[in-house]
Order: structure tokens, then sequence, then C-alpha cells
């Protein structure tokens, strides 16, 4: 077999502008971690990391908003429903902007709550409370900005979400760099770099959705009647992806809150390192994307043979990929760390836990293509029946921290990732055998 068959090639034209744009998001981790990881004390570096891992956790109990768009986007893409196409971006995009303003309402509580379930540090905290009172702010424009994303994503429409990302993540690294070191606002140059990107985003993304919309014939009575109809499958679809997403977060937030009690150099250690994983969770999501949209598209014509060949496709090229990524971590890792801080202790600590962020790579590329195959069938129950799985696994592995400290935390985030792509893979394989892929 060619190792570039017609499938392949066809995945790296919707994967590759994916990935190109994704990058983008760490890469914007990365210039917030390296601007305050150069300021005076960890405390600001740890106050960005926890500020950042407690609005992450809402934001993202939200990501449903994202893949449940693009599922059923697809799916309707695929059928050539033009109605089912409509209504998958305005009834999202209804409960975007609600649950974004509810946030800002309530941000004062969110934030005693998150700083009191964190503890640790208290200089830590000040700086947290500080970057979460400006990100709440953004919180319309990221979630409306999830459903932008995913319903592009949906109609294979590449070009617009790779505008979409990497324009508003270039704005918000010339606003951090300004804020942060030119003006010197600290943590909440940070969060108000963020806060104005998402503004400048959602501008965009409205702008490339409503070109997609003229050239697909949407007429302006068929979007003011899309929020009625069939909400009781997005509703359910949802319910199951945020349960999923909740799971997902409380492991990784975890991460942060145990590194914040094993002491503030050890949280801000994992905030440089978590900027490996970070970084490529996010170009082999470039892939996991271009399955999504397949996967669905596949779905909604009952298509079993163009699906399985963008499945193979999608297994040779993204583990080639991450067997890359843990070729250059382990060759340039230490290089990257002193690029991200220049803090000797901080450095010194860091090199002792790369060893965990070659092997995650592997690890992890099979658990995101194949959430990238159960989100474009819509296949939510699963997928949070997996998640369960994972996290149980995540949850005992913890108990080896008494013992190992942070090499303890990253061996439960391993686990965690394996555990994931090996229970989605049991139940993909198992409908294959009973032809039952394509039943709902």
């Amino acid at each position: 077999m060619r190792f570039l068959t017609p499938s392949d090639k066809h995945l790296w034209r919707l994967a590759l502008p994916m990935i190109l744009s994704n990058v983008s998001v760490p890469l914007l981790g990365l210039v917030d971690t390296a601007v305050i990881g150069h300021l005076d004390s960890p405390s600001y570096l740890g106050g960005v990391a926890v500020g950042t891992g407690a609005t992450s956790f809402l934001f993202m109990l939200l990501l449903f908003l994202r893949m449940s768009t693009t599922g059923l986007t697809a799916q309707a893409f695929g059928s050539g429903d033009k109605p089912a196409l409509v209504r998958a971006l305005i009834q999202p995009l209804l409960i975007a902007l609600l649950a974004g303003m509810a946030f800002i309402l309530l941000k004062s509580p969110l934030n005693h709550l998150a700083l009191s379930v964190v503890g640790g540090d208290t200089a830590v905290l000040h700086q947290a409370a500080l970057f979460m009172n400006i990100r709440w702010l953004s919180a319309p424009a990221t979630l409306a900005n999830l459903v932008l994303l995913g319903w592009l994503l949906g109609v294979q429409y590449v070009r617009a979400p790779v505008i979409l990302l990497v324009v508003g993540n270039l704005v918000n690294i010339v606003l951090d760099w300004w804020l942060v070191i030119e003006l010197r606002w600290g943590v909440e140059g940070a969060a108000a770099a963020t806060a104005i990107a998402e503004y400048v985003t959602l501008i965009i993304g409205l702008y490339m959705v409503w070109r997609v919309l003229k050239l697909r014939g949407i007429s302006l009575v068929m979007l003011k009647t899309a929020w009625r109809g069939n909400l009781a499958r997005l509703l359910r679809l949802n319910r199951d992806i945020m349960l999923r997403s909740l799971l997902l977060q409380l492991c990784f937030v975890s991460l942060t809150v145990l590194g914040a009690r094993l002491g503030r150099d050890v949280v801000a250690v994992n905030a440089v390192l978590m900027m490996f994983l970070t970084f490529t969770a996010y170009a082999l999501d470039g892939f996991a994307y271009a399955v999504e949209a397949c996967s669905g598209e596949a779905f909604g014509s009952r298509d079993s043979s163009k699906l399985l060949l963008i499945w193979h496709a999608a297994c040779r090229q993204a583990g080639v990929v991450a067997v890359l990524f843990s070729l250059v971590y382990a060759l340039a890792g230490p290089h990257i760390v002193n690029l991200l801080t220049s803090l000797p202790e901080l450095r010194q600590q860091a090199d002792i836990y790369l060893f965990w962020q070659i092997v995650l790579p592997v690890c992890g590329v099979w658990c995101y293509l194949l959430d990238g195959m159960f989100i474009g069938a819509t296949r939510a129950s699963e997928m949070r029946n997996s998640m369960v799985i994972a996290a149980l696994g995540y949850g005992l592995t913890l108990f080896t921290v008494p013992v190992l400290g942070n090499h303890g935390l990253w061996l439960a985030v391993t686990v965690f990732l394996l555990l994931r792509g090996l229970a989605l893979g049991i139940i993909w394989r198992r409908h294959w055998r009973y032809n039952s892929w394509f039943t709902c």
C-alpha cells in the first residue's frame, strides 16, 4: 500500500490548515508563559496557570457547543439538508450567548469558589483573582466562537476556521506583549489581551459564517425559524458531551490543584510542561477535526467505505506526526524549557519531568483520532462512558502521588490518555463487527 493514498491526501487537505491554525493556540499559551515567566516571581506564572485553569474549566464544560455543532453540521452537510444545517448553527449559538452572559453575572461567586477549591500559596491566588476578573468578561465571545468554529468545520470550509484562529491568536499575542511588557499590567494585561482577542475573533467569525450562508443559498426566513425544531436531540447530545467534558476538565484541573498543593514551584513548572502537551494535542487535533468532518459526512450519507478509508489514513499520518513530536521533545526539550522561563529553579525541575512529555504524544494520539470518529457520528453517550473509565483510571493512579510526587501526577495523565483511546477503540471495533455504526 502506498503511504500517501488519495484518502491520505484528502485528509491532509483538511487537516493541514487546521494543524497550522491550531498550533497558533498553544503558541499563544507559549507567549503567555514566556512573557509572564520572565517576570520576577513564580507567583505570576502560577497565578496565570490557576486563573486559566479555573476559567477554562467552566468554558470547556460547554465544549459541547463546538463538538455537537461539528457533528450535526457535518451530518446535515453530508445529507444535503439545508434546514438542519442552519439549525445546527442558530440553536447552539443562542445557548452560547446566554451561558456567556450568565458567567459574567456570576463572576464574583465563581472566583470565590475556584480559589477556595485550589488553595495553596496566597500570592499565587491573588494573581489568579486578578486574571479571572477580566477573563470572565470574554465569556459570550469565547463560547460563541466555539459554535462558529464547529459549524465551519462541519461544512468543511477549512479556510474560514484557519483565518478565525490565526488572526484572533495573533491579535492576542501582540496585545499580550504590549500590555504585559510595555505597559506593565502584569497578569491583568494577559487577561485583557485574551478578552479583546476573543471579541475580535467573534467579529471575524460572524463575517465568515455569513459568507458561507450566502454560498449555500440559505435564506433569511430559514435563519429566523432555525431556533425551533429537534431541540430535544440537541439537548440530549449536549448533556452527554458536557458530562464527558466535566470529567475531562476535572482530571486536568486536578493537575493544577494538586500541583499547587505540592508547592508554588511545582505548579509553575507544570504550567511550563503543560505547554508541551497542549502544543501536541492542538496539532494532532488538526487530524481529529478532519476525521470529525469526514465521519459526520459519511454518517449523513451512510458511506462506510469512505469512512474506513479516512480512518486508516488518519492512523497512518497522525501516528507518524506523534512520533516526530516525541523525537523533537527528546532532542530539544531542555532548550524549549529555557525559552519558556528564565528562572533557574524552574528550568532545573522541568528537566526532571521531561520524560513524560516525550511519551505522551504517542500515548495520546489514538484517543484524539477516536474522539473525532465519535463526534462526527454524534455518539455522545459512548464518549461519556469511555471518559468515565479513563477518569477512574486517572483517579486510581493519583494514589501514587504521595510516593512519586509530581511524577505521580504525570503518570496519571499518561494512564488517562491511554485508557481513553483503549475504551473508544474497543467500542469502535464492536460496532464494525456487528455492522451497527450507522444506527442510532
